[in-house]
């Protein structure tokens, strides 16, 4: 059954919750400044390849926290300007709680949440439904691009629409783009990422999910794993592209 906890409880459980993840860890916390301990948290679960999601929502990264997470090739940072929720989960264990991941609150502030547990058949109803609302602000938050922005205008920024994007002709043998990242890599669109970007990709496995760039052209335009260009290069290349090239 969930179990009540206080402030100092809540930070313990949040610690230990971060060590113990496997597969899965998401953190949604609206304020976001990391204390020293957390910062060693998750550099050492970047430091085993390990993906971690933080969504945000209410505050500007200032310049050190920006530099930190840029830092953390594993770390995806979300940003939701709606976003007011508190919520801690890995793979196994959940906390909702009033508690930000903000290093002023945990020191200074009276809060208190729950502990959810997956392996308690008491919780399991519980926990699933809270997954429920958990993947849908993932899905709604918006990929949190660094650069000097406020989040408000990263938000508006991030794939900038164009009317006319050069328009790629397929030749042999030519070179294509990381639809992540942008790097130059060998053209197949059945695996548009670079190694790096589709060992990140590969953790969800998610075919939808919107990345930046033309597999192609390489300019910045939403496609997926299912289609990794923009709709110009598309036209220009139909036949090669759904025949694999």
């Amino acid at each position: 059954m969930a179990k009540f906890i206080n402030t100092r409880k809540a930070v313990a459980a949040i610690e230990d919750l971060i060590k113990e993840a496997e597969d899965k860890l998401i953190l949604i916390s609206p304020y976001l400044k990391l204390s020293k301990d957390f910062k060693e948290l998750l550099t050492y679960r970047n430091s085993k390849d390990k993906i971690t999601t933080i969504i945000f929502g209410k505050q500007e990264l200032n310049p050190n926290e920006m530099k930190f997470l840029e830092g953390l090739q594993f770390v995806i940072l979300k940003y939701n300007q709606d976003l007011h929720a508190k919520c801690y989960m890995n793979d196994k264990q959940m906390i909702i709680t009033s508690l930000n991941l903000y290093e002023f609150s945990m020191a200074n502030n009276k809060e208190m949440g729950v502990l959810i547990d997956l392996s308690d058949e008491n919780d399991k109803m519980l926990f699933e439904d809270a997954v429920k609302e958990i993947d849908y602000i993932d899905s709604t938050s918006e990929r949190f691009k660094f650069n000097t922005a406020t989040p408000q205008e990263t938000k508006t920024e991030i794939r900038p629409k164009k009317k006319n994007s050069p328009v790629s002709k397929l030749e042999n043998n030519e070179n294509g783009h990381c639809i992540r990242c942008s790097k130059s890599i060998k053209l197949n669109p059945l695996v548009p990422y670079c190694k790096d970007c589709y060992k990140i990709w590969n953790k969800y496995g998610d075919e939808e999910y919107l990345e930046e760039h033309c597999h192609i052209c390489g300019t910045e335009k939403d496609t997926t794993m299912l289609k990794p260009t923009c709709y110009p290069c598309y036209k220009a290349n139909k036949t090669k592209l759904e025949f694999n090239i």
